[in-house]
């Protein structure tokens, strides 16, 4: 096979989820753009906007490239069937997303009251972030494994795909769940 063959198989590959990308973080920006009441609520919760949605890409990235590498060695089949290491590994993502959300919730309130800036109570961006958290594992949690296995069956490998995808559907979840965060914390619909 030549590299030309190469090139063009991995275009083939990335192109559709880099597209779904960049169509998904547009849509997460138009989310992001209609969440000016919540910000508003919650002072201090756009600072820890990017930390949140970095933590999801991050987390479920690497649950994904984990899934990949299961699939490739063998330690795991593509199909969607309670399995220990699967199990263990969507567990452990929930975990440390959840960790990380209310570290970065945590340390925004730090940084905005030491700057001396308006902010919100840290159990208000704490319970928010962990809200948004919770969800966001949910639905990341399927959708890696979905977009794995699914890609894995069709031929395609996950690792090029895992990427764009799971940090887009981050994005776009993300916002939306902090969101119902801020509803479901100060009880405002």
């Amino acid at each position: 096979m030549s590299i030309r063959d190469v090139a063009a198989d991995a275009y083939r590959e990335a192109a559709p989820a880099l597209v779904a990308s960049t169509l998904g973080g547009l849509f997460a920006g138009v989310v992001l753009g209609g969440m000016r009441a919540e910000l508003r609520l919650v002072p201090g919760l756009l600072v820890c906007v990017p930390a949140l949605l970095a933590t999801r890409g991050n987390v479920y990235g690497s649950l994904g490239a984990r899934l990949a590498t299961g699939l490739h060695q063998g330690l795991i089949r593509a199909e969607f069937e309670a399995d220990d290491r699967l199990v263990a590994a969507g567990a452990a993502a929930m975990a440390n997303g959840l960790l990380a959300s209310a570290f970065a919730a945590g340390l925004a309130f730090c940084v905005l009251l030491a700057l001396g800036r308006t902010v919100a109570p840290l159990g208000t961006l704490v319970a928010v972030a962990l809200v948004a958290g919770l969800l966001s594992g949910v639905v990341l949690t399927g959708a890696v494994v979905a977009v794995v296995f699914v890609g894995f069956r069709r031929g395609y490998n996950p690792d090029a795909l895992v990427g764009p995808l799971v940090t887009t559907i981050g994005d776009v979840f993300g916002l939306a769940f902090l969101v119902v965060g801020v509803e479901v914390v100060l009880g405002v619909a």
